[in-house]
């Protein structure tokens, strides 16, 4: 809110309760007082409402109370005191309240509620003497238990006067007044419910058995009415209007009033001081919202920026072919992967049948060896039980034993040799397995830069028919079997170097493209640098005419002023001769006719100049526009090759 333009802003809300100083409108302008050396309320003069009350010492807290209407924070009888200026500040205001202190009698009609607490029963009214006594001390009222059982009426005065201060600690108690005086007013602002059920006339004895019960359910229920706004200024809730309470993001309307109260305050307390205008106010206030907006600001940033890019996108896909035709070769490219992996699945299929095959043969032949072995064992216990049950000379049994040394010397001999056997079978073992994994690592990569440079069947025409996939045999008798697929010198290689062929014819064609797009390139550059050299001079040119257009304007200019003057000057001449013709008779006539002469030569001298100057502009004119649609259609005709390119 500005309170700098208008003074009128600053004019207090409506009362809720209906006084009257609600209904008066505010003024547009302010005067000050010719007696006073203060500055009058913005609201206007000081109207006296059914119960007045005068400014407070704490102008915030006057205007907090101001805006709130909730019964818990505030009297319903306490005009506004927003925008309600001292007229002197140098001097105390009396109290407004002398001449005002009687209590409206409520009218006639007016029906009250009956009171449907049990105030008569005993254990009632111990515990509401209580909860009193409890929220007394609570409060720092020192209350003696006994008080509350017969109490007098200096006590009830001052407990009555402190649940009211409690409630609103700006409630004027003056003591010079008397107290039955407040006592209702107090309770109608308080909305009391059953207030029309308590006579003035109690209150001197407050104990009596006939006015004690309503009394006490009056006090307990302005305990309780204080323990309720005791809560609810400690809860932190919106509607306090508590500056510090509102968080850094917000959308509650109450916080947006707490913080435009906080701001009307401060600048009204600044405008007390003298001033009328508040940008430290402004400011902070500013700097409040837009802590609140910050997170929100960011967000939209990112939101902006994600909308940029969909609006790129959406851009670049207008721009862009239709995405069916891409889908199509995608379809289609993919369809060819496809069988080509299909492919590759298959062989390596082959390939792992073809090691289980292996797998398996190994395991028989293994098996086998290992019955041979048993049987061969056998065999030698056989031959061992026979030479046991000969009978053999020692003759024979040296001839015997010769003949097993040397059979037993030729055995470790020929286990030597099956040793070194086995050695060199075992490394040429290691040095075929090595071969044929370097042989199917070479295959491997084969048929992977086959799937690479998409040579899996279908080939391109003219070699539709030709598979060029191969798959290792190791276990082929000859080198002939090794190579299982197309025959690799008679058909493979011819077909790679036809494809190779292939490869380099089109990429010397894309070669030869490049080269040709250069060149138009360098063409349309040198146009380019043409065209601009072209529109510089034709610029020079148009310069050099607007020139020539300004000195002949000029020159026509000058030369109109001096025909102008000349005419003047015939004119003149001219009234002269007619005077002097007329004064000295027909003798002078041809001497003005002379001068009529010389006046039209220099009327159509003047004209002419007139024309030609208007030629010169028109045909320059027009050379203007000629030369700014041949620079448009030139730069139109660039754009549209730019585009196209």
């Amino acid at each position: 809110m500005e309170l700098t333009g208008r003074r009128s802003t600053m004019a207090p809300h409506a009362d809720p309760y209906g006084n009257a100083r609600s209904n008066l409108p505010v003024p547009s302008t302010v005067k000050k007082p010719a007696h006073g050396h203060g500055r009058m309320s913005l609201a206007g003069p000081a109207i006296r409402a059914p119960y007045p009350m005068p400014p407070p010492s704490n102008p915030r807290q006057s205007l907090m109370r101001s805006q709130n209407v909730n019964p818990l924070l505030q009297s319903a009888s306490k005009p506004q005191s927003y925008g309600r200026t001292p007229m002197h500040n140098n001097i105390r205001r009396g109290s407004m309240w002398q001449g005002s202190n009687q209590a409206a009698a409520p009218p006639s009609s007016q029906t009250f509620a009956k009171d449907a607490r049990p105030l008569r029963d005993k254990s009632f009214q111990a515990k509401m003497r209580q909860d009193l006594g409890s929220f007394l001390m609570s409060t720092g009222f020192d209350v003696a238990p006994q008080m509350l059982q017969n109490i007098t009426g200096k006590d009830f005065r001052a407990v009555f006067q402190h649940l009211i201060i409690c409630l609103d600690p700006l409630w004027p108690f003056e003591l010079e007044l008397r107290f039955e005086d407040h006592f209702i007013q107090a309770l109608r602002a308080m909305k009391y419910p059953y207030v029309g059920q308590i006579d003035v006339r109690w209150l001197p004895t407050p104990a009596a058995m006939h006015s004690w019960p309503s009394l006490l359910g009056m006090l307990h229920w302005l305990a309780e009415l204080g323990k309720a706004r005791e809560r609810y200024m400690t809860s932190g809730h919106p509607t306090l209007q508590d500056p510090t309470l509102v968080p850094d993001e917000f959308d509650d309307i109450n916080h947006h009033l707490a913080l435009a109260l906080d701001h009307n305050t401060t600048a009204y307390e600044v405008f007390l001081q003298g001033q009328d205008v508040f940008p430290e106010q402004e400011k902070l206030l500013e700097e409040r919202y837009a802590r609140k907006d910050a997170r929100v600001l960011s967000d939209l940033e990112q939101r902006r920026e994600k909308l940029m890019e969909i609006q790129t996108d959406w851009e670049q896909l207008k721009k862009s072919a239709p995405p069916f035709e891409e889908l199509k070769k995608d379809n289609g490219s993919l369809k060819r992967d496809k069988l080509k992996f299909e492919e590759i699945l298959r062989r390596f299929e082959e390939r792992r049948q073809k090691w289980l095959r292996q797998v398996q043969d190994e395991k028989t032949e293994l098996e086998y060896n290992l019955a041979d072995l048993e049987r061969l064992r056998a065999e030698e216990e056989r031959l061992l039980g026979i030479v046991k049950e000969q009978n053999l000379s020692p003759e024979e049994v040296l001839r015997m034993n010769t003949e097993h040394q040397n059979l037993t010397r030729e055995l470790e001999a020929l286990k030597h040799k099956k040793h070194e056997t086995s050695q060199v079978v075992v490394r040429l073992e290691v040095s075929l397995t090595r071969k044929v994994s370097d042989a199917e690592e070479a295959l491997d990569q084969y048929t992977a830069l086959l799937s690479a440079l998409g040579l899996f069947p279908p080939l391109p025409p003219p070699l539709e028919g030709v598979d060029l996939a191969l798959d290792l045999r190791p276990a082929a008798a000859g080198a002939q079997g090794l190579l299982v697929g197309a025959d690799v010198r008679s058909v493979v290689k011819p077909a790679l170097n036809r494809v190779a062929e292939m490869k380099m014819t089109a990429r010397a064609e894309v070669e030869s493209e490049r080269i040709r797009v250069d060149d138009e390139l360098d063409q349309l550059t040198l146009e380019c640098e043409t065209v601009e050299e072209e529109v510089l001079e034709v610029m020079g040119k148009t310069n050099a005419l607007n020139d020539q257009a300004d000195e002949l304007r000029e020159a026509a200019q000058q030369e109109a002023l001096v025909s102008n003057a000349e005419a003047s000057r015939l004119e003149r001449d001219l009234a002269a001769a007619r005077t002097a013709a007329m004064a000295n008779g027909v003798g002078v006539k041809s001497r003005l006719q002379a001068l009529q002469i010389a006046y039209r030569e220099q009327i159509e001298k003047v004209n002419r100049l007139r024309e030609d100057t208007v030629r010169a502009v028109i045909k320059n004119s027009s050379d203007i526009v000629a030369f700014k649609d041949e620079v448009s259609k030139q730069l139109q005709y660039l754009r549209d090759f730019a585009e196209a390119n």
